[in-house]
């Protein structure tokens, strides 16, 4: 396998970026060029702390959070959301040493958490089915992943390969006979549909937003082809452990489940809450590709509930195929306890909840003009229209 950095040449991708901390209390990530002094989460010490795996916060992924801000549904709860530095393994990196309360990454950075000993705890699973898609040129898409093998796959962060190196063992093929260049964030699409490379990592909802910059693409979806779970909140065991901080995340958790039966119950609603909070997220997507986006995502939120006992579940099956697949792909050297580190003991008292108050709330949400024009059937015409298959 070769991996290439766009302006850097690198001899191979480092699979232990971990943390260490200074004398001084400080998060360094230490990479195979040096270390980086990560800033300390705004606002960690006093006020709980939710922390992107992203970068950044303008995005519609978040929208359960931004609904349960606006209609109440943290209640009292001092709580803030940061967007974390743009290495993709931050979001754990920062939990485990307390500058933030909360991660959301996906399970391959969470599994590389648990490899170097974050004592970290899977408590929602807000990805029910795996969110992750390959994005490719049209006319250039494929339909069995094998076909990648030797080929180029482009990256937004090198700790994504966390990410594909399972969905490609997962699919039968051998995730060393692929290349990967790490194209940066936010560009890597773009550097895509410029020639480079074959295929990008992407994910559902960032389809409609690459719709919305004029990035056209063909996809290999996750929700079709893949049984493993996605993006799910972490926290420190210590937190678990702790009656009052348990109480804490039992409430905290039930602000999400409020906010994504909201955005079930009305699409169009949840986007708009977004984009008052973030008027560029309007400005770069409109209306129709906003709650398509949000859809998208919705749809992975969500997942089959004939399957789960409520928003978060996690469907340990997903989970243990996924740590034994790592396993034989040698991504984790040491056996990995699913049961000790994923739990569902959050997911009831985070959905109970009125859900009849909640259903109220999203039927009585007065949309804007330009909201209200939306057409959910035609967006739900088209869902999985760029779709290779």
């Amino acid at each position: 396998m070769k991996t290439t950095k766009i302006g850097q040449m690198t001899a191979g991708m480092n699979r232990r970026t971990f943390l260490q901390v200074s004398a001084s209390g400080a998060v360094v990530a230490t990479t195979m060029g040096g270390s980086v002094l990560l800033p300390k989460a705004a606002g960690a010490a006093e006020t709980f702390t939710w922390i992107s795996p992203r970068g950044t916060l303008e995005v519609l992924d978040d929208y359960p959070f931004w609904v349960g801000k606006a209609l109440g549904y943290f209640g009292d709860l001092d709580v803030a959301m940061e967007p974390g530095p743009s290495d993709g393994t931050a979001t754990v990196k920062f939990v485990a040493v307390g500058q933030a309360d909360m991660g959301f990454p996906s399970p391959g950075v969470f599994s590389f958490a648990l490899e170097a000993e974050m004592d970290l705890v899977s408590v929602f699973n807000m990805g029910a089915l795996d969110v992750f898609d390959f994005a490719f040129r049209p006319g250039e898409g494929v339909t069995d992943l094998k076909q990648l093998e030797g080929k180029t796959v482009l990256l937004g962060s090198a700790a994504w390969q966390a990410i594909t190196d399972p969905m490609f063992a997962a699919a039968g093929v051998d995730p060393t006979k692929i290349n990967y260049l790490e194209a940066g964030w936010p560009q890597w699409g773009t550097v895509l549909a410029s020639g480079e490379g074959d295929a990008a990592l992407a994910w559902e909802g960032l389809r409609a937003d690459w719709a919305g910059k004029g990035l056209d693409f063909e996809y290999w979806l996750g929700v079709d082809h893949s049984n493993f779970p996605a993006n799910s909140f972490v926290v420190r065991r210590s937190d678990i452990e702790d009656p009052e901080r348990h109480k804490f995340l039992e409430d905290y958790l039930r602000g999400w489940a409020m906010g994504l039966e909201f955005g079930f119950q009305n699409p169009r609603a949840a986007t708009e809450i977004v984009f008052k909070q973030f008027p560029i997220v309007k400005n770069n997507l409109g209306t129709e590709l906003g709650t398509e986006s949000m859809m998208q995502l919705a749809n992975v939120f969500r997942g089959d509930m004939s399957k789960r006992e409520g928003w978060g579940w996690h469907e340990m099956a997903r989970w243990e195929l996924f740590f034994k697949t790592l396993s034989e792909i040698g991504q984790v050297k040491k056996p990995v306890d699913v049961p000790s580190v994923v739990t569902n003991e959050f997911i009831g008292p985070a959905n109970t909840f009125d859900m009849a108050k909640v259903k109220a709330d999203a039927d009585g949400y007065e949309l804007g003009e330009d909201m209200a024009a939306v057409d959910i059937d035609a967006i739900n015409g088209r869902f999985f229209a760029n779709a290779v298959r």
